[in-house]
């Protein structure tokens, strides 16, 4: 008769299947080649030369060798977790075992963040990201809806041990934000936030309305890759930009430091605005909001050129179910939050609102490979 305080036997030969297939698709081996291909620069003594270089280098190479290494020691565990198994499970040690078990859950676990991993193949997934939150339609309510959205944002980057830069946030006219600019600086950030980009409509009981009517608000959310040098990808003309300054005001004081150097600079051509106003002073409030319109200028390069592509290989169909909003959040008269474009909905919409927004970022990873996109 089995022994019900025994674990369950792990199943090893499905985890070192995908640890094999995970090696296979993050082609382990040609990070290997390309850590090998870059080892004489990093030993190279002139290396701090050319400081930006310099750290294009070493981060790359930092990034090889922690993916190579995270390999490796997976198979290592699952190895070592075998072996212990099949020696507690031959003398009958149930403490073991149970250790054994858990060792191979939490590989399996690491294993689901890989096959994750393998779906952030576009071009500048890897990088950091700017956001961007603006209200719109719902006057009041959809700058305390906007608002509302910077707070799960930064709470979903908290949860992730991502780093944020709030640059800019205007305050609402009565209550929450008439927008705000953030950057998130942490490993496939703009991978991930790529899926936030579009409408999100709110449906609730209004807080501001005497009469506690239903309000629907929207917010829109940019997102594009930051990059610190687009030198190579755009040029700006400082003829084209109009630069004004001003006294920078934050959302209940909570957000931004005040400082009289706040700058705001539109990019006449396109119409372009950007603004910054958490920096120290204004030179340095200007350096980052350039850095932001550059990210924003090569983006609209890099969306152009795949626009004129698609036109050449004809229709793709829509790229959203819901066609003008890509999110719904329900709060009354039930609960829910619903992504149009994938499907993917939940109940729980406090822990979405409070950053728990993974499930719905996985969603829509496995939903662009299915369009065959990485847009």
């Amino acid at each position: 008769m089995p022994n019900a305080d025994l674990p369950d036997a792990p199943d090893f030969d499905v985890l070192l299947k995908r640890l094999g297939d995970a090696e296979g698709y993050l082609d382990l081996v040609g990070m290997r080649e390309r850590r090998i291909a870059l080892e004489p620069k990093i030993a190279a003594p002139d290396l701090w030369d050319d400081a930006d270089e310099a750290r294009k280098v070493t981060t790359a190479y930092g990034r090889l060798n922690d993916d190579i290494q995270g390999l490796e020691r997976l198979r290592e565990r699952l190895d070592d977790a075998r072996t212990l198994w099949d020696m507690a499970a031959d003398e009958g040690d149930p403490t073991s075992q149970a250790e054994a078990a858990s060792e191979a859950g939490g590989i399996s676990s690491e294993l689901d963040q890989l096959e994750l991993q393998s779906l952030l193949g576009g071009e500048h997934d890897e990088r950091d990201a700017v956001c961007e939150i603006h209200s719109g339609e719902g006057g009041t309510d959809a700058q305390d809806w906007a608002e509302m959205m910077l707070r799960m944002y930064l709470r979903w980057a908290e949860r992730r041990g991502f780093e944020v830069e709030l640059d800019e946030v205007s305050a609402g006219q009565e209550a929450g934000i008439q927008s705000a600019t953030f950057i998130v600086r942490g490993r496939h950030a703009y991978g991930f936030l790529s899926s936030e980009r579009g409408v999100h409509r709110l449906y609730r009981i209004s807080p501001f309305d005497s009469q506690a009517r239903r309000q629907t608000s929207y917010a829109a959310v940019e997102v594009v890759p930051f990059i610190e040098d687009v030198s190579d990808e755009v040029v700006i003309d400082d003829k084209e930009l109009r630069v004004d300054t001003y006294r920078s005001s934050g959302a209940g004081g909570q957000h931004v430091n005040v400082t009289d150097s706040a700058v705001r600079i539109t990019h006449l051509p396109t119409n372009i605005v950007v603004s910054c106003q958490n920096e120290r002073s204004q030179l340095q409030n200007r350096a980052k909001a350039m850095q932001i319109l550059a990210a924003k200028l090569a983006e609209r390069a890099r969306q152009a050129r795949l626009d004129e592509l698609a036109k050449i290989s004809g229709p793709q169909g829509a790229v959203s179910r819901g066609g003008s909003f890509i999110r719904g959040y329900v709060l009354a008269p039930y609960q829910a939050v619903k992504d149009e474009r994938t499907g993917y909905e939940t109940g729980n919409v406090q822990a979405t609102l409070d950053g728990d927004l993974d499930e719905f970022i996985e969603s829509w990873l496995r939903w662009r490979r299915s369009q065959g996109s990485d847009r």
